[in-house]
């Protein structure tokens, strides 16, 4: 077949349309999209932007790099067109992204495949939170998440690098909830030597508040946190810690894909969650895309790369065109990386969470 010939073919070749049902090679369908609005944060996390690779020097995308708020409300929509159903916003540090009320306010109006309002949430430092709570609650922000990884003044500031106290980050939660935001999650990433000895205070500290607490297994994203099979806390061990003072009782999973596990006290006060992307690998279920701040598609957190949607958009594809690349993308989809993780693995190449959202 000449080049011409097979240019025709492809040409010929009907597009993939978008169903609402996408499913990769192990059947798992398109349902979350995480979607990184910028690649700078005001925090150095050594587990995420460790101050030796993102220091003064580093460079960060130019913003003629970054999507424009109305590039990501036309992917948002194309997401939803293919079954998607929640959609967080990342970063970096989502809050550092001027306007970023005005993309909540265009997102908020997407619907999903079944007519839907898509369930629309974000994940933040809390650092900005106090000042922005209200003004995410009025464009249609639904739900927060906030990273808090110590309640003890020395660890945290330790652990954000950049000295910033739990007690703004407080103020954030407070601010966040008095504004409407009912039920916030905060997540504490736990390393072990590092501030596993906190686990019982952060869970003590939210139980009975409303708010869930979710403790994620340090885990070996990007290549730059010096990540060690030996520096896990084991999720089961978690556990152990908090139900020995606050008896848990395991509890259902609200759907299928759920990322936490839940774990409810047995007193009926609230719950806990606890993420075990290393000792208990979900692959099987994993339901999510990841979109950059620049606009490539990963369909995994420890990709090595990243499929370009921005190019398509700039270059002037219709949204059929697109719709349908991001069909064949997802439909080839094997990622299976927490399934066969080694300490081998945990060296490769990976692209960082701070650039593709956690």
């Amino acid at each position: 077949m000449t080049s011409h010939s097979r240019q025709s073919a492809e040409q010929s070749r009907p597009l993939l349309v978008p169903g609402g049902t996408l499913a990769d090679t192990r059947g798992r369908l398109l349902r979350d999209l995480r979607i990184s609005v910028t690649d700078r944060c005001n925090f150095r996390c050594t587990y995420c932007m460790p101050k030796a690779v993102f220091g003064k020097e580093y460079k960060f995308l130019p913003k003629t790099e970054l999507l424009s708020f109305q590039e990501i409300s036309r992917m948002a929509h194309l997401f939803a067109a293919h079954g998607v159903e929640k959609l967080r916003l990342t970063g970096g540090e989502p809050l550092l992204r001027k306007n970023i009320e005005v993309l909540i306010e265009m997102l908020a109006a997407i619907k999903t495949h079944d007519g839907k309002l898509l369930d629309l949430t974000l994940t933040t430092n809390a650092s900005l939170l106090s000042k922005q709570a209200r003004a995410l609650k009025a464009a249609g922000l639904q739900r927060i998440s906030v990273s808090l990884d110590s309640l003890d003044e020395a660890v945290f500031r330790a652990m954000n690098d950049v000295d910033f106290p739990v007690s703004d980050v407080l103020k954030g939660i407070d601010a966040a909830h008095a504004a409407g935001f009912a039920s916030i999650k905060i997540n504490m990433v736990v390393k072990k030597g590092v501030n596993d000895q906190d686990v019982v205070a952060m869970a003590r500290r939210f139980k009975g508040s409303g708010h869930i607490v979710r403790f994620i297994e340090f885990m070996d994203v990007g290549a730059s946190n010096g990540w060690r099979m030996n520096d896990v806390v084991p999720s089961a061990e978690i556990v152990r810690m908090i139900s020995a003072e606050m008896p848990l009782i395991e509890a259902e999973p609200h759907y299928i894909g759920e990322v936490a596990e839940r774990w409810a006290y047995a007193d009926g006060s609230g719950e806990i969650g606890v993420i075990s992307s290393v000792t208990q690998a979900f692959c099987a279920t994993c339901t999510r895309a990841r979109l950059s701040t620049d606009g490539k598609l990963y369909t995994c957190l420890f990709a090595q790369s990243g499929h370009d949607l921005r190019a398509l958009m700039r270059s002037g594809k219709s949204d059929e065109q697109i719709a349908a690349a991001i069909g064949l993308i997802w439909n080839q989809r094997e990622d299976r990386y927490s399934e066969i993780r080694t300490e081998e693995t945990a060296r490769t190449k990976k692209i960082e969470m701070s650039y593709i959202g956690g």
